[in-house]
């Protein structure tokens, strides 16, 4: 019993090390180059000078493509391993407080699925490093149509995408109410700092709010025609704005909303509250 409680306590100071704690930091900026280049991305679209869309894993690949791609990738995959990390330690530690009750379960679910999913990414960058890579294709609809291929397929994929519809309902309600704005080193913060940290938070949630929603109803529509082909991803839900009336300008701001994400990721590099960290 001491023994197991003893391996506890170190598993948990090592989740508070100050080395962690700064690949961490790495990490939330590996993140928000990621999106940024996304937002970035579909910018281009909106005002006819780009000619892509893509999605996280397409903007690792981008990244990958300049002439210190090699470097960028070890850097980021190094920093996005920090960041599941991280993930896994909200999610058991919860060093933000979400606390025990019905939302603060559903925000540490949150926060295990956000490290799955950059864990995927780490494979995508090592992948890419070894030269066995390509060029990212679209992950949820390959995704999709392995669970389409199983008995019941149609019926866990519209779950899937109802969980989905949920979570850009959760960014929207995230957007609202601004609870990320506690995550941060306030007392670090001027007042102008913190303001325009919580504003690109909010704007960039709300985008990805808007994108979860289009991705969920397209999974839906997946399940009830039993079509993997119906499925889309962040580069297809930011192609659908693009074609829907002033689908220009909605595309621009959603894209804009990306780019304020990433910006938001930086400014949490910098004061987000970490495991172990002073107030």
């Amino acid at each position: 019993m001491a023994t197991a409680e003893a391996g506890a306590n170190a598993v948990k100071r090592a989740a508070g090390s100050p080395m962690l704690r700064l690949l961490e930091r790495l990490g939330y900026a590996s993140r928000g180059a990621l999106y940024a280049v996304m937002g970035l991305l579909a910018l281009g679209i909106a005002l006819r000078v780009g000619g892509q869309t893509t999605d996280l894993s397409g903007s690792l690949a981008f990244a990958a493509a300049n002439p210190f791609g090699k470097v960028l990738l070890v850097v980021m995959a190094v920093g996005l391993t920090a960041y599941s990390l991280w993930g896994f330690i909200r999610a058991i530690y919860d060093p933000l407080h979400r606390g025990r009750d019905a939302s603060g379960y559903m925000a540490r679910l949150g926060f295990v699925t956000s490290a799955v999913s950059y864990a995927a990414l780490v494979i995508l960058a090592v992948q890419l490093l070894s030269g066995s890579g390509g060029a990212s294709g679209d992950g949820t609809k390959t995704t999709i149509s392995t669970v389409l291929s199983h008995p019941g397929g149609g019926w866990v994929t519209i779950v899937i995408g109802l969980v989905a519809i949920g979570v850009g309902l959760g960014q929207f309600l995230e957007a609202y109410r601004a609870t990320f704005a506690h995550d941060l080193k306030g007392t670090e913060m001027s007042e102008t700092e913190r303001k325009r940290a919580i504003a690109l938070g909010r704007f960039g949630m709300f985008a990805r709010g808007v994108v979860f929603l289009i991705i969920g109803w397209f999974i839906v529509q997946a399940g009830l025609h039993h079509d993997p082909a119906q499925v889309q991803g962040f580069g297809g839900a930011f192609q659908f704005l693009l074609n829907q009336p002033f689908g220009r300008a909605v595309l621009g701001i959603i894209a804009l909303g990306f780019v304020a994400l990433g910006l938001h990721s930086f400014a949490c590099a910098r004061w987000i509250r970490l495991m172990g960290s002073s107030a």
